[in-house]
């Protein structure tokens, strides 16, 4: 009887609905409309604020002073990097499967460096491409920055390929071709373009033209000196569907590596225009006027139509006062059985939020994702916070930073505060920033979710099997040398800078995460006070992590883990650097496992770079700002003072006063 009196009234509300559904549908007329959706933009060349504005320069690329984009932007082995448009643009349609038509044009120099001339050789290549997100940079060498081995299968790129290295193993036919690669590094098709009088590595200035038609499918590339103008003849035109690669929105730019050779590739100018078809829901063409008009004409009776509108209204009416009748019967009955039950308010309707806006969890949502904080899903633990990988209900990898209530406690940390410093660093975006997916507020739990990162942490690479070349440990900390100084722009800081903070993504790009939102009583501080404290801070713990990078150690050793019998090797590995530098023998910091794939002058530059950064404040620590022109060799590294300042001494990993960085700040 109670599962009667529950879904009788729903049974007759449903029918209702289907009655009034049905109606609907035999009186909707609407029709769709298919319009074009069209987007342009040109650079004559790219040292302008537009430019500026509209263009993301990923991995190695830079503008040079000629107004040229340069990828990578150092003659150096083994780099690559991106330049893509900013901002995504519509080139499927998902209604119709069609892909958008799209025109380009880009003039392009690929100029050999005297090392790979000397070398019978080239760097890899030059590639336009649709990629599907923004931050992502492929390997360096033949992968052309287009791809990465370790991509997963949904990670979908068209490219078109200028190559200058034949990869027999990816199937090239020579040294100077075009491919056009369709979700692998593999050329779909590959058009040796010496044939058409062409010379990718002859040093000119070059010139191509891409025309895609997206109705018919069909491509056509054009190549040829900028000087001598549109060719008459395609290197390639044909049929090509390219719909099975395409998400609805992509990102359009391009890569380029080197790999054994050295190579820079010159972008001078590009335009674009792209027109894709879209479907509008338009109003009906009947309005009421044209009713009325109808029904006078047919002598106000209304016909077949009128009696029909006519039933379906009554039939409405009758279900809806049935439906009122016998929901207040049941009501009224049940009132009378269960006087003393609880009246239960219908759950609150949460707004829809776009899918990657960070949000506010449920202490469910998160324990669920957690398999209730067990402990083969926790991953790391220390005095202020437990921390677990868990899975939500969308099958979104996490990882979940679970504050401790008692470290609160005992260390009088304000927790409104905290929760506040969380929600402004989940607005944050940068593509060397670990994303904040949320967090959770509830029964005196503060807890920080985080985007999960699959290739785990800088300690992993630096201390686990194998070694992590040195032009990868130099990116990585470029990398997060660019997060700490986007951080400090925003009037923030980070407050537990550490190689266990350090995230690496499948592009080894590193990724600087886990935030150290504890402080002591921050609610008597000041933003202002906060911030002089905090950032100067970064910048001595960001050097610290510069010297565990080069030397591939720890911050303190115990002698067992090591070499018990090695006197130069100091347990604190700030003391030891600095000892070395006083004995002008800088390069005993430097890892030798690296081997001899090593630039000595970069890594001694990079530990000057480490001390300068534990420097005192006001006598020559820098910000982090120049820390960046610092390590992209930019700017001449400031001279260091002979001997370790005094100042310093008070921070040492066996005293254990730096424990926690903001305390470092008034010994500095």
């Amino acid at each position: 009887m109670a599962s009667a009196t529950i879904f009788l009234p729903t049974i007759i509300t449903l029918s209702t609905f289907i009655i009034f559904f049905i109606h609907v549908q035999a009186t909707d007329h609407d029709d769709r409309l298919a319009i074009n959706v069209t987007k342009h933009f040109s650079f004559p060349d790219f040292n302008t604020p537009k430019a500026t504005h509209n263009l993301m320069l990923l991995g190695s690329s830079a503008v040079d002073k000629m107004g040229r984009i340069q990828i990578p932007d150092k003659a150096q082995k083994h780099l690559a990097g991106r330049a893509i448009y900013a901002y995504p643009i519509r080139v499927f349609d998902p209604v119709t499967r069609t892909p958008a038509s799209f025109q380009t044009t880009f003039s392009f120099q690929l100029e050999t460096t005297q090392s790979s001339v000397s070398s019978d050789g080239g760097g890899s290549g030059f590639t336009f491409m649709l990629a599907p997100d923004e931050f992502t940079v492929g390997r360096p060498g033949p992968w052309l920055g287009m791809l990465n081995d370790a991509c997963d299968e949904e990670y979908k790129a068209v490219g078109i390929e200028f190559d200058t290295r034949e990869n027999v193993e990816f199937g090239d036919p020579n040294d100077n071709h075009i491919g056009i690669n369709l979700g692998s590094i593999v050329s779909t098709i590959t058009i040796n373009v010496s044939e058409f009088g062409v010379d990718l590595k002859n040093g000119e200035i070059q010139r191509a033209w891409i025309d895609y038609n997206g109705q018919k499918r069909l491509l056509d590339i054009r190549v040829g000196s900028d000087s001598l103008g549109y060719p008459s003849k395609p290197v390639f035109s044909g049929e090509l569907d390219i719909s099975g690669f395409l998400k609805e929105y992509m990102f359009v730019g391009f890569s380029a590596s080197t790999g054994n050779f050295t190579q820079i590739h010159n972008l001078i100018s590009w335009n674009l225009t792209s027109t894709s078809r879209a479907s509008l829901r338009v109003p009906s063409p009947e309005t009421c006027e044209s009713k009325i008009i109808k029904e006078d004409g047919d002598g106000g009776g209304g016909g077949d139509g009128g009696s029909l509108d006519g039933f379906f209204i009554f039939m409405s009416v009758v279900l809806l006062a049935v439906v009122a009748f016998v929901s207040l019967y049941y009501n009224r009955k049940r009132g009378r059985e269960k006087t003393n039950d609880v009246a239960m308010l219908p759950p609150v309707k949460e707004r829809p939020r776009p899918p990657n806006k960070p949000r506010r969890f449920t202490i469910s949502e998160v324990s669920s994702a957690t398999r209730c904080f067990d402990e083969l899903h926790k991953v790391a633990s220390d005095e202020r916070s437990d921390t677990y990988r868990g899975t939500l209900l969308n099958g979104r990898q996490v990882i979940v930073k679970r504050f401790s209530i008692g470290y609160f406690k005992s260390h009088g940390v304000n927790r409104r505060h905290v929760c506040k410093e969380i929600k402004a660093m989940s607005r944050l975006r940068h593509p060397n920033l670990v994303p904040i997916r949320g967090w959770c507020f509830d029964h005196q739990e503060t807890m920080v979710v985080y985007d999960y990162i699959p290739n785990g942490v800088l300690d992993d690479w630096l201390y686990g099997i194998g070694v992590l070349p040195w032009s990868r440990r130099l990116k990585v900390v470029r990398d997060v040398a660019q997060a700490l100084n986007y951080l400090h722009t925003q009037k923030l800081a980070h407050k537990n800078v550490k190689t266990s903070s350090v995230f690496i993504n499948v592009s080894v790009r590193g990724l600087l995460g886990d935030f150290g939102f504890v402080m002591p009583d921050a609610e008597s501080e000041s933003n202002r006070f906060m911030e002089a404290v905090s950032q100067p801070t970064d910048v001595f713990e960001f050097g610290v992590l510069l010297l565990e990078v080069v030397a591939g150690r720890n911050r303190y050793e115990s002698r067992t883990e090591s070499n018990p019998e090695s006197d130069e090797l100091d347990l604190d590995l700030l003391h030891w650097a600095w000892t070395m530098h006083e004995m002008n023998e800088k390069e005993k910091v430097v890892d030798g496992r690296i081997g001899s794939v090593l630039n000595m002058d970069q890594a001694v530059g990079v530990i000057e770079i480490g001390l300068l950064c534990t420097l005192k404040e006001n006598t020559g620590r820098p910000s982090m700002q120049e820390v960046i022109e610092y390590l992209n060799f930019e700017t001449e590294i400031p001279e260091l003072p002979s001997r370790r300042p005094m100042a310093l001494f008070p921070y040492t990993s066996t005293t254990q006063l730096c424990s926690n960085s903001y305390m470092c700040a008034s010994f500095k």
